[in-house]
């Protein structure tokens, strides 16, 4: 091989590793809300997880992937050890769709439809129409369609390149006794698992011997061990992974090298001794780009076959080997290994942005309630919940930023600006339990007590900023647009409320029955509840805003919506300026 050849050689390994990339991205965006799907269905069933991993490889052509997937998955909690076993088996399976595809190459014939199978007849056909819809559209599904056409052309591309490089190779001596050397089983085993764990894939590296195959120099006797090798040699990424992630998830990366060596182990045995025994005449034979998808398909199911039934005597095997340690780890929140699928890393942000609202409500309500009736131990309570939500922003948004940087679908892109909105307005609703709380700790320390009439006047309020809380994150939780549209018409009723309370306490303090002290208290008490509505409002909008028909404020469902809450919190009797309400620093 000249320098040419050599230039050639890896000008076409780099095509085909970027159309690869390039497919896998696309087909990821393409499936979107569907892997998403898939993977929140797992169960602890065997055949569940097995498919599991086999549709999701499928899916992103790649096991290293989906296993590094896995890594991310028990590391936040979302998967079983259990589960991850019977999915890392079917990620086995999943990854030898490529190599089927690569095996097109090798289809020969005078027949007009075998010549039309032939990727150098119908790659140029796809490269045209995936530019077209690639250049046409620069959003959505048709563009992420165009993307996956021209990944797909690009790698087979890349795949004709590589075997016009090494076409010459079949007349080298020197090429030809490295393959007779690879016939022993463990040089090839060796060889395999190097080469793999070099790219880091294991459908390159099998494309890579598919292309090695077209010399006729390849012989089954020395495919077989480098294939069984490249499934070791694959479990190099997952095991980087790893690194620096929780006991199970390093349990979870154990297992897809355990399982890769014990099946390489048993069936090179198995093959050695056929091969010592029998000496069947096909394996001196040249191995053909479909032999070779063959046996690495077989070579996955024979695994998956003998070491199914003995799934959970991995789960206790790496357990064993790492052991728990004093106290129980808690999982990640977000892992960054999800990062590699988009679509399920959103999917995790929206869990945490779950608990997050959740956490910020709680912050709210116990605000009010301490303005209600204050102790320590509720302040305390507030503060807490208040540090958790500004975590939860801190991470949440340095995640979806680097999500953000990812190529990511337009509705996938749309969903993770709508949640940086979101997270946003959560923390400012926590902020404002927090500022009700202290309002609360001056009232307490200056021994400030409200009129009857004023604290029946606050709890109109407050049960008004409640429910409106409840509608948005309910309505944002669980995608309700009903409920959704029920908070503009509150949120108006809210800020009337807000002046009406303003206006009593500027007669009271008029008539002399509030001091200027206490006056500063309930104006702070006013904003903090009224601003709170507002964010919660803002929550209902991202909800609503991709809705068409949405009602809008001066529509007649709006107006409706309004007249009822108007009547609901309508103050019980309107301030009077006749009627002075007297009291020591009250209002």
């Amino acid at each position: 091989m000249d320098i040419f050849q050599l230039l050639s050689m890896a000008g076409g390994l780099a095509l085909f590793l970027f159309g690869m990339d390039l497919m896998g991205q696309a087909l990821e965006r393409r499936a979107g809300d569907g892997l998403r799907d898939i993977l929140g269905r797992l169960t602890t069933g065997r055949a569940a997880g097995l498919l599991t991993g086999l549709g999701v490889t499928a899916v992103i052509q790649s096991s290293s992937a989906a296993t590094v997937m896995v890594v991310g998955f028990v590391n936040s909690g979302l998967m079983t050890l259990r589960q991850a076993v019977h999915v890392i088996m079917g990620a086995n399976i999943g990854t030898t769709v490529t190599p089927w595809l690569l095996s097109l190459a090798g289809l020969d014939g005078g027949n007009v439809l075998i010549r039309l199978l032939k990727p150098s007849s119908f790659t140029p056909i796809l490269a045209v129409i995936g530019i077209v819809l690639y250049m046409a559209f620069r959003d959505g599904k048709r563009r992420d369609t165009g993307a996956c056409l021209l990944g797909f052309a690009t790698l087979m591309t890349g795949m004709e390149t590589m075997s016009g490089a090494v076409s010459g190779l079949g007349d080298s001596p020197g090429f030809r006794q490295l393959f007779v050397l690879f016939q022993h089983p463990l040089l090839g085993l060796l060889a395999g698992a190097l080469l793999t764990a070099a790219i880091q894939s294991s459908s390159a590296s099998v494309g890579i011997l598919q292309a090695l195959a077209g010399t006729g120099q390849v012989s089954y006797a020395a495919a077989v061990p480098i294939i069984m090798g490249q499934n070791i040699g694959t479990c190099a990424t997952t095991l980087l992974s790893a690194i620096g992630a929780s006991k199970n998830a390093k349990r979870a990366a154990l297992v897809h090298l355990s399982f890769n060596a014990i099946g390489s182990a048993v069936w090179l045995t198995a093959f050695w001794a056929v091969k010592a025994a029998l000496r069947p005449p096909i394996l001196a034979a040249p191995a053909s780009l479909a032999g070779i998808a063959a046996v690495h398909t077989g070579f996955n199911l024979l695994c998956t076959l003998l070491l199914l039934p003995l799934s959970g005597c991995f789960e206790g095997l790496v357990a064993r080997l790492i052991p728990d340690g004093p106290r129980p780890e808690p999982p990640a929140e977000l892992d960054p290994r999800l990062l590699a699928a988009p679509p399920v890393a959103l999917e995790r942000c929206r869990g945490v942005a779950a608990d997050m609202a959740q956490t910020a409500g709680a912050a709210l309500r116990e605000g009010m309630a301490a303005v209600r009736d204050f102790s320590p131990a509720l302040a305390a309570s507030v503060r807490e919940r208040e540090a958790k939500t500004d975590h939860y922003e801190d991470i949440l948004s340095a995640y979806l930023v680097q999500l953000s940087a990812r190529p990511i679908g337009g509705a996938d892109s749309a969903q993770a600006a709508r949640l940086l909105k979101l997270i946003g307005d959560l923390e400012r609703i926590s902020d404002h339990g927090e500022n009700l709380v202290e309002s609360a700790e001056e009232l307490h320390k200056k021994g400030i007590r409200f009129t009857p009439a004023a604290r029946r006047e606050l709890e109109v309020l407050t049960g008004a900023v409640g429910e409106i809380l409840e509608l948005s994150t309910d309505a944002w939780l669980e995608g309700d647009r009903e409920r959704a549209a029920l908070v503009a018409p509150l949120e108006e009723v809210i800020d009337q409320l807000k002046e009406q309370l303003r206006t009593s306490h500027i007669l009271r303090l008029q008539r002399g029955g509030c001091t200027i002290e206490a006056g500063f208290v309930w104006s702070d008490l006013l904003t903090d509840l009224e601003r709170a509505a507002d964010h919660c409002s803002n929550i209902a909008e991202t909800v609503l805003e991709q809705d068409r028909h949405a009602p809008r404020e001066s529509g007649p469902e709006f107006r409706s919506h309004y007249r009822h809450y108007l009547e609901k919190y309508a103050l019980d009797r309107p301030p009077s300026r006749n009627r002075p309400e007297t009291g020591s620093q009250s209002i």
